[in-house]
């Protein structure tokens, strides 16, 4: 007969621990609730913590991630090339730092939004009043029911995107970026299909 005191011992669990993730974004309305939405969607919320870190531009938000990774397994930043003059930089003070991943958009994060109703390698330059990231907006605006989208309001594209846009985006993106890697031009191009990737990772048990 077991004695008392192992009657009562757990098994080990044959899980290892989710990692700690944070992600910066420097836009604190619709870019970051369209993350929030998708961290809720892959059920990764436990494990994320998103937020806009005060600055919007893009040194000053990696420089607020390595003052922050100390207390995470990973950081992202999520990052708009757009007309940023301290965009290289940023990227220069990211890579000696192991746990921090740049998410770059290229001009920016509409782009991917953009992507979930097609493919795309048009490049989008400055022109006359309008930056690159205006532009893709206004291309954006062409789409059907994305005619009023705004930047700067708190809505669930990520909600009304869901679906077969959402898996056109996921399959378009990384295409693209194989040919940035055979033209050299990133303009314009995504990364943030790799932060749904890390999304839907933590929402699956890892085995130890």
């Amino acid at each position: 007969m077991a004695s008392p005191g192992k009657s009562f011992d757990r098994k080990a669990s044959r899980f290892k621990p989710q990692p700690i993730v944070l992600v910066l974004c420097e836009d604190s309305k619709s870019g970051k609730r369209y993350l929030e939405e998708a961290a809720l969607h892959f059920r990764a919320m436990a494990q994320v913590e998103i937020v806009h870190c005060g600055v919007t531009h893009p040194s000053g938000i990696v420089e607020r991630a390595i003052l922050r990774q100390k207390s995470f397994d990973k950081v992202f930043c999520v990052l708009d090339r757009d007309t940023h003059l301290c965009f290289q930089r940023a990227l220069n003070v990211a890579r000696p730092h192991p746990k921090i991943r740049v998410i770059a958009s290229y001009p920016c994060f509409e782009f991917w939004l953009l992507l979930h109703f097609g493919f795309s390698r048009k490049p989008f330059r400055a022109v006359g009043k309008y930056s690159p990231g205006e532009l893709v907006t206004k291309s954006l605006r062409e789409k059907p029911c994305m005619d009023k989208y705004e930047k700067g309001k708190d809505i669930s594209y990520f909600a009304q995107l869901l679906g077969e846009p959402f898996q056109t985006a996921r399959t378009l993106a990384p295409k693209i970026l194989e040919d940035v890697a055979i033209s050299g031009e990133p303009n314009p191009s995504t990364e943030i299909h790799l932060l749904m990737d890390e999304f839907e990772a933590l929402s699956k048990p890892l085995l130890i």
